[in-house]
């Protein structure tokens, strides 16, 4: 290596100056912050976000706190006096702006000719009589029954609106506080996006603090158990820690807010920061048994020779596919490409600078046994029998391989987008159970709110609208569907008896439309209407409730609201949180896409530069093609939505994955440099190269294991497939590659380069 020299003559500088970056690098850090707002993730142009934007804009900005009560009947005595007493103390609280409940929501009925507005629950009935006569009366509400109570009366809900100042973690610390003032024995679920976001970033605050100190550990235990020797755990952990800091304090130091996906920035340093240390390591206890005679500097000096090389070729190589991610939809996975590709990068440098530095510095070792002695580990025997298996029966090692490789894949037809937030958290959490409340028992957990524009006092438009809601109201998936035209039928009701002309019925005429409202006026309050129509009545929402568990069947919902849109033109836009969940939904599809085309276009291109071959570039990329499309159809199978986080699985297992093969063609080139045959090559490699190649990949392995202690399933289920993408990378490279080679002998490998000079000596 040309710059050795200037390494060992500039040793103090070489290790003084990557400590002074670290410490530079810690002050923005203290900056940094969560960001939990899952919406913020996509781009401000996209329609969903301009159009809810625009709602918002007429109608105020609707995001409650939901809480769920869980009885056997929603009308016992003690369970309407809890809701009640918690509606009243909530309401007189400046931090929220509007509450509903079964004491909130209006019930709108007729008494002598006169139209009663009155909350739907005035009294808590005494007698079963009385309690009965209630459930009828909210039987016939509309605006109550299948939406504020179920239609069993085992569920109720009460939501709280917080008012724009108010942070989301301290209106749901509100809402909890007044819950616990008032005990009982219903079962209380909170949901809502406010206390999605609460949960969000508490769980993301304590995975942050949690995982990055278990997982050093972790590492720091296999570094040991692989190398039995100090330097080789404390020269590896101090690049991974240096390369952590400097990672997370490019988020802020760029102007960037921690994400959900910024919990995994430190995870993958660990993991794979200290690929390139592991090697140069290794490389030094084979040389220092080996050479008992030669000097520290020596050894160095000849490591990095060896290694200079292929380090930088797979350092680039997994910068590259992790880079992918700056192709990706989402802007948190923008950034978290970019920011883990420059760590990566730097710890590349301190691999190659401050390891080397450090290590030549210090006083030889022991000899590691395992070098000199015949192999006797675990892991030799089974590399030993890689290397039978591979050059005595390369054409049934393929042939196995490709038919794991297409039983696997066929999962893919059974691949599912998630399309619910809520799914990241463990299952009996909160927010799953009350999703699960809302879609069975209360019209479904999604909404959608359509944008009417006009005179909307004008009796056509509002049979328009009322006549919109039937052909809505006609789909399985679908559950509430309310506007003002709704709570005009509803007043038909109380002011027209049944078999009236009137009854159940938008009025005929703009001065019956104009009647009804002033009647509702005088009797009632009217803020009550909001949430469904502006001041001056040319602007009307129509709230639309649904059910949809995946993105499959939410299009199907989303596609039928369209096709009525289209033929209404009076209904201008669709917005909704639910939609900005589509978009996200297919953001993941699409960044997934472009990721995967954009870091396996560039590994195959990495890959015909280095070796100058055609046959190196699909060679090298068949392990990324096998891990992948196994570990899709394994989700297929398993059931396991493709999400925010397993999206960004392809490019990160791409970066990492292609490393053991470059390592693999590099030994191998080698070893037939050298005068040996494949198979007596592909024997070597495995033997020698093949032991570094595990450790990397059991060290990235367990660096990425510790997720499974978060208290996000996504994240979780990221571990998972994670794993399991690189085992098959690792076998790949081991068995298949291998026995690959020695079937076809491709001339790249015997063919010199001006990129590559290999010694003929055993590298």
């Amino acid at each position: 290596m040309k710059n050795a020299p200037y390494i060992f003559r500039y040793r103090p500088a070489f290790i003084l100056l990557p400590v002074l970056i670290t410490l530079a690098m810690l002050i923005p850090l203290r900056q940094a912050r969560i960001n939990p707002d899952l919406n913020a993730y996509l781009p401000e142009d996209i329609p969903a976000k301009q159009n809810l934007a625009r709602i918002e804009g007429i109608f105020g900005k609707y995001e409650p706190v939901i809480l769920f009560f869980e009885t056997d009947d929603a009308l016992a005595p003690a369970t309407l006096e809890r809701i009640r007493d918690m509606s009243r103390e909530i309401n007189r609280m400046p931090e929220f702006e509007q509450v509903l409940s079964l004491f909130d929501v209006k019930n709108i009925r007729g008494e002598e000719g006169a139209m009663i507005v009155e909350p739907a629950v005035r009294n808590i009935p005494t007698s079963l009589p009385e309690r009965e006569l209630l459930r009828k009366e909210i039987k016939s509400n509309e605006m109550a029954y299948g939406l504020i109570v179920s239609r069993d009366f085992r569920y109720t809900m009460l939501l709280a609106n917080p008012a724009n100042d108010i942070a989301d973690a301290d209106a749901v610390s509100l809402l909890e506080a007044v819950a616990a003032r008032y005990p009982g024995t219903e079962r209380v679920y909170f949901s809502g996006m406010p206390y999605l976001k609460r949960e969000v970033q508490a769980k993301a605050t304590r995975d942050l603090a949690l995982l990055m100190p278990i997982g050093l550990l972790l590492m720091a235990g296999c570094l040991f158990f692989s190398f039995r020797e100090k330097r080789g755990v404390l020269l590896p952990l101090s690049v991974v820690t240096m390369s952590i800091i400097a990672a997370l304090g490019l988020l802020p130091l760029f102007g960037w807010e921690l994400s959900i996906m910024a919990i995994l920035v430190p995870v993958m340093m660990i993991a794979v920061a200290n690929n390139y240390g592991v090697h140069l390591i290794s490389r030094y206890q084979e040389l220092n048994a080996h050479h008992p005679g030669w000097s520290m500097t020596a050894i160095v000096r000849h490591a990095l020779r060896q290694l200079n090389a292929p380090i930088v070729l797979t350092g680039l190589t997994t910068i590259v596919g992790i880079l992918g991610l700056a192709a990706h939809v989402m802007l948190p996975a923008r950034q978290m490409g970019v920011v883990s590709a420059l760590g990566i990068a730097f710890a590349l440098g301190l691999s190659l600078t401050f390891v080397p530095a450090l290590l030549s510095g210090m006083k030889k070792g022991k000899v590691q046994q395992s070098f000199v002695l015949e192999r006797h580990t675990a892991v030799d025997k089974v590399l030993a029998w890689f290397g039978r298996i591979t050059t005595l029966r390369p054409r049934r090692v393929v042939a196995v391989f490709a038919a794991f490789f297409f039983v696997a894949a066929s999962g893919i037809a059974l691949l599912t987008v998630s399309i619910n937030h809520e799914n990241m958290m463990p299952k009996d959490h909160a927010l799953r159970v009350s999703t699960q409340i809302a879609d069975k028992q209360l019209g479904g957990s999604k909404n959608v709110t359509l944008l009417w524009e006009g005179d909307i006092k004008d009796p056509a438009l509002l049979q328009r609208m009322d006549s919109f809601q039937q052909g809505l109201s006609d789909m399985p998936e679908a559950g509430n569907v309310i506007s003002i035209a709704t709570v005009l039928r509803q007043m038909s009701k109380a002011l027209n008896d049944p078999g009236e002309a009137g009854y159940d019925r938008i009025p005929e005429s703009a001065e019956a439309v104009a009647q009804y409202l002033e009647l509702y006026a005088m009797s009632g309050d009217p803020a009550d209407l909001e949430q469904l129509v502006d001041f001056d009545y040319t602007n009307a929402a129509m709230n639309v409730q649904f059910r949809a568990g995946d993105l499959r069947s939410f299009r199907k919902v989303i596609g039928k609201i369209e096709s009525l849109v289209e033929r209404e033109p009076n209904c201008t836009l669709m917005a909704g949180y639910a939609l900005m969940e589509k978009e996200l939904a297919e953001a993941v599809v699409r960044g997934q896409v472009y990721s995967l085309v954009f870091a396996g276009l560039a590994i195959a291109l990495l890959m015909w530069l280095i070796f100058r071959s055609l046959a190196a570039a699909w060679m090298g990329s068949l392990p990324l093609v096998f891990a992948l499309g196994c570990n899709f159809g394994l989700m297929g199978f398993l059931g396991l939505d493709l999400d925010i986080a397993s999206s960004l699985l392809s490019s990160i297992a791409i970066g990492i994955g292609i490393d053991y093969t470059i390592h693999l063609f590099w030994r191998l080139k080698a070893e037939l440099a050298g005068g040996a045959d494949y198979a007596q090559a592909v024997r070597k490699t495995l033997g020698a190269t093949g032991r570094g190649i595990t450790i990397n990949a059991i060290s990235v392995m367990l660096g990425f294991s510790v997720l499974f202690l978060s208290a996000l399933m996504l994240l979780k289920t990221f571990a998972f497939l994670m794993i399991f993408s690189l085992l098959l990378c690792l076998l790949c490279a081991l068995v298949f590659i291998p026995a690959l080679c020695v079937l076809l002998k491709p001339g790249f490998l015997v063919r010199h380069n001006s990129i590559s000079h290999f010694k003929t000596a055993s590298v």
